[in-house]
This record gives C-alpha cells, structure tokens and sequence, in this order.
C-alpha cells in the first residue's frame, strides 16, 4: 500500500470516530450497568429494533459462552423488547430515535459505545439473528478462543455470515421466543459462494448462499456480502467502517493466511428466516432504513409473495462446526 492510500486511511479512520462522538447525541441511556463490567469480562455489541421474540435465546445463547455483559442500542421499538433488555441484569441499554440510516445503519452508534467502553476487551459484535460458531466450540467456551488470539498476538477473528433456512415454507413452523431459531431453520447452501479480494482494505469478500441464488440470481454482485470481523481485541482507536465486514486500521482485516495454510475463523449462523420474516421484510421495507434504497428487501417481497421458501434439493441440514470446517466454510488454523 502506497504513502498516500495509507494516508487517506487515516484521515478516513478519524473520520469515522469523530461521526461516532457526535452520533452520540442520539443514544439516551436507558439502564447502564457498565461499573459493574470486569477487567476481563468479554462484551457483546448488538443494535436491535423489534426483536422481543428473538432476545430470550438470544441472551441466553451468549451468556452460555461466556460473554460478560451486553451492551445494546434500541432503535425505537414498539414491541416490549426495550423494556425487556432494561430488567435483564448484564445488560446496558441506550435508545434512540434517530435514523439508523443516518447513522451508518448502527455503526456510528456501536462505534462510540465500543470506543467508550469496550478498549482492552473482546468484543463481539452481531445482530440478534446472528449465532457465532467457532472451532471447537462444543467443549470450549469463547474465553479459550480469545485466550488463544491473544497468545497467538491476533487482534481480530473473522466469521462467514452463513443464511439458514427451514425445509419447506418459511411460514411453515411458528417460532416462539425461547426457541432455539436453527432447529426450524437447519438447512443452508454448502458450495456456491464468490471470494474477491478488496485491496484498499485488505479483506476478502464473499457472496453467494440462498439470497444471492433466490433473490439476485441475474444480477449476483448486488447479493449481500457474508464476510464478517465480528470479533476483536478493542481499541479505542479502532472503528467499524462497513458495518462487520470491515474495520481500520486494515490489518484488523487481514484475517485470511497470505503465505498459505489458512487462519483460524467461525461462522455466523444467520437465523433470519424463519415464520417472522415476513412482516419484518415489511416493516423494514416501509421505513426505508437499509443499505441502498432497501434493495435488498424489495427482492424479498418480490421473490416470496407467492412462494415463500428457500430450500432446494442441493440445501445441506446443519450438524456442527466440523460439519462446516470440513465443507471449507470456517477454519480451526492452528488452534489445536
């Protein structure tokens, strides 16, 4: 990288966090029990409107893991879920009304609470949808992998967005909070992804599974990009550019081996499709809040008004994290 790509990196780093200190009017605090947090207590970021019904398992999920204290923004909801994550003890809430386009579609938001609060911790940052597998993960809580990261001296740990689905219609089986969302949508596309090389940030991009196949199968490059960081060693010199798919500085995205082999990394299991889908594409496609115009909500009404399925004769069942090291999605590197 050249003196002056790298330069205006930085200028673009500085960039971010000033947006971030002054987005930060938005966020209101709700219930803030960050003096209760631990020198090594692991975080956990998330955004979050509308998603009562998921937040139960979800918590529940990550506590199991061993995550020590959540941090989330509540972007306006009208369900109970605000309420919801205010009595839950590990658990500092901010809220805000504000355009969560405006805001980097969260980022801006995150990026001042990580820079306050997170320095020096892990963090994890996801969407109550998202579900991190990494190697090892049955029998090894997250504090081994970060453990690990930090005696390996790595900083990040990259994870592929990985779609699940159910067999048969989306609508089919009804999900009910407290539920385990993968043992309705337990089946994903195992092969037909695309990785290209994004230079100025180093990091690979990846696209494909069942939404670059249902919903953009003429036009893949408009397919959403599945790779991911959501797992770093804070800095508070760090921020996210593009929402988890990558960061500044641009080592934090080298997560993929350049001398061969290849370094250890995860998947998200991305439970987005399930019987609730359907209204919140609707919900989110009105308000007009997501990455280009909503474009890719406008596929989803389009391509399951009449057919609301994603399942296909090539569609694999989800079994483990081996399951998925051995179809080349996730990687255990040299983590032994």
């Amino acid at each position: 990288m050249g003196i002056f790509q790298s330069y205006r990196l930085r200028l673009q780093r500085k960039r971010w966090r000033i947006r971030a200190f002054r987005k930060r009017r938005e966020l209101k605090g709700v219930v803030n029990r960050t003096g209760e947090i631990r020198s090594d207590d692991l975080l956990l970021f998330c955004t979050q409107r509308n998603e009562a019904i998921r937040l139960p398992y979800f918590l529940d999920y990550y506590r199991e893991m061993g995550v020590g204290h959540f941090f989330f923004v509540d972007n306006d909801s009208t369900d109970g879920s605000l309420d919801y994550l205010a009595e839950q003890p590990d658990v500092s809430v901010w809220s805000t009304t504000a355009s969560y386009k405006r805001a980097r579609f969260g980022m801006d938001w995150l990026n001042w609470l990580q820079r306050k609060y997170a320095h020096g911790h892990w963090a994890l940052t996801v969407d109550p949808d998202e579900f991190l597998v990494y190697p090892f993960c049955d029998t090894r809580p997250l504090r081994a992998l970060t453990d690990w990261l930090d005696a390996s001296s790595i900083k990040s740990f990259s994870a592929m967005l990985l779609d699940m689905y159910p067999k048969g219609r989306l609508d089919e089986q009804p999900y009910q909070a407290g539920d385990n969302p993968i043992e309705i949508a337990s089946w994903f596309d195992s092969g037909n992804y695309t990785i290209s090389r994004n230079y100025s940030f180093a990091n690979l991009w990846i696209q494909g599974g069942p939404r670059a196949r249902a919903f953009f199968p003429d036009q893949p490059e408009k397919a959403p990009a599945l790779n991911k960081v959501p797992l770093v060693k804070w800095d508070k010199r760090y921020t996210y550019v593009s929402s988890t798919h990558m960061l500044l500085p641009r080592g934090l995205n080298q997560v993929y081996d350049e001398w061969g082999g290849e370094k250890a990394s995860g998947v998200l299991l991305h439970a987005k499709f399930l019987d609730t889908f359907g209204a919140k594409a609707a919900e989110e496609l009105t308000r007009s809040q997501h990455y280009a115009g909503s474009v890719e909500y406008k596929a989803y009404a389009e391509q399951l008004k009449d057919n609301p399925q994603l399942w296909c004769k090539w569609s694999e069942r989800y079994i483990n994290w081996r399951q998925l090291e051995i179809l080349g999605l996730m990687s255990k590197g040299n983590w032994a």
